[in-house]
């Protein structure tokens, strides 16, 4: 269950013959153990998010598109004696029929007690203006970024408030609530991410059930841009160069903590941004 419990733990200390005993009270912090499901756990985020919370000892259901890797995350986890914290599902976010098969595959009692869903798979393609932009792609990152996570989040959000306990984290981008060229697209489905966001809050009211929009900036580390730009890695890689961005490392310990918040805090939206990044002036064509 996604609730924090407390105990005291009573000690007894002799400091001298002369004084009583004294009871030193200690209150501790204990967290239970619980059931997560991380979407797009091969690689970037998705990988680090779900290395981090097995090693705090919960269990990770992590989907991804990629047999091969979802395997070998597997063995790692495995040969780290961790291996029964960490349940692979190999599907694709954006085909609804098997998003929905491979959640009926799992059993009953596990699906209903969900406590974490991280909605983290998602892409950008592309940093064309509009006018240029291949449909496929528009076509490809609503179908990821928005069907999908809307369709995951509809299946296991009843779940959720049947034992009115529970915790949705999307992750958003700054790109949802920046523009900036290229962005058309991408930029929109995490504009609408961030708003469904703040309207399954609303939703929820007088819930246990929380929601946060994670808004991360620049980061590295990740398939992010290699995706973004079809493997053309020069591309990929000049992107990063000199700059000190935000690691995949950087958002799982962000997820982590906001995991391990207690149920009556809700963070509604986190923005964060890399020190080297910042807002862009408002662009102005003169004689136009």
């Amino acid at each position: 269950m996604l609730i924090q419990y407390y105990f005291i733990e009573l000690r007894f200390a002799i400091f001298n013959p002369e004084i009583p005993n004294r009871v030193l009270v200690q209150l501790k912090q204990v967290r239970v153990k619980m059931n997560i499901l991380v979407t797009g756990v091969t690689s970037g985020f998705g990988k680090a998010i779900a290395e981090l919370l097995i090693s705090k000892g919960n269990t990770v259901i992590g989907t991804g598109r990629r047999q091969e890797k979802l395997e070998k995350l597997k063995a790692q986890f495995s040969t780290q004696g961790q291996g029964d914290k960490f349940i692979p599902m190999n599907f694709d976010i954006s085909d609804l029929a098997t998003t929905k098969t491979a959640l009926q595959s799992l059993p009953k009692d596990f699906l209903a007690n969900i406590d974490v869903l991280i909605n983290n798979a998602g892409l950008a393609l592309g940093l064309e203006p509009a006018d240029k932009a291949n449909f496929n792609d528009w076509q490809r990152m609503i179908n990821t970024n928005v069907l999908g996570l809307v369709h995951l989040t509809h299946e296991i959000l009843p779940f959720m408030t049947a034992k009115n306990s529970g915790y949705v984290i999307n992750i958003g981008s700054t790109a949802g609530n920046h523009p900036y060229f290229g962005a058309n697209v991408y930029g929109a489905t995490k504009a609408f991410v961030r708003q469904f966001s703040l309207n399954l809050r609303a939703d929820l009211v007088g819930k246990k059930v929380r929601v946060t929009n994670l808004e991360p900036g620049l980061c590295g580390g990740t398939e992010f841009s290699n995706v973004r730009f079809k493997d053309d890695y020069d591309k990929a890689s000049a992107v990063y160069e000199g700059v000190e961005y935000i690691q995949p490392t950087d958002i799982a310990n962000i997820v982590a903590w906001l995991v391990e918040q207690p149920e009556h805090l809700n963070v509604n939206e986190l923005e964060l941004m890399p020190t080297a990044q910042t807002f862009a002036g408002l662009t102005v064509v003169k004689d136009l």
